[in-house]
């Protein structure tokens, strides 16, 4: 199963197309309605517009059997926590042995907007290179646990 943190995620269609392909249900989880393809393997999760309430509903539905695609740091932490494989929308993987500089780093990114008053250039432009990348360790991942 592969579980979305919908509400920001860039790569839906390329999750959507390697799902269809290998016959892996896919839980797209956000806390607005967003447009889906109608596929029974696509499954929208509604949840409550409540702080972090995705985040939540994701985590406890994450085991080893599941691909969580987030950007997300604190719950990609949380996923792997529970066994998951957890992907990040530019195809990064998020591993124990990466997550908690990912962590490190996203607290000093805080503490420079903080300094900074707010003021950041944002995030790098996604690319075709980050697509191709997504869909390439998604794939592995599947085969890795037997989709």
């Amino acid at each position: 199963m592969i579980l979305v943190d919908a509400d920001a995620c860039p790569v839906k269609d390329e999750i959507y197309k390697v799902a269809w392909r290998r016959g892996v249900p896919v839980k797209v989880v956000s806390n607005a309605r967003i447009r889906l393809p109608e596929h029974p393997l696509i499954e929208r999760v509604l949840v409550s517009d409540a702080f972090d309430a995705a985040d939540e509903w994701i985590a406890e539905q994450a085991d080893a059997r599941a691909v969580v695609i987030t950007g997300d740091i604190l719950l990609a932490d949380r996923c792997l926590k529970k066994g998951a494989t957890v992907i990040g929308p530019n195809g990064k993987p998020f591993t124990a042995a990466s997550i908690g500089s990912a962590i490190a780093t996203r607290a000093i990114m805080a503490d420079l907007r903080v300094a900074a008053d707010g003021i950041t250039g944002g995030p790098a432009p996604f690319g075709k290179a980050d697509r191709s990348r997504f869909l390439q360790t998604l794939d592995e991942a599947l085969v890795r646990l037997g989709a």
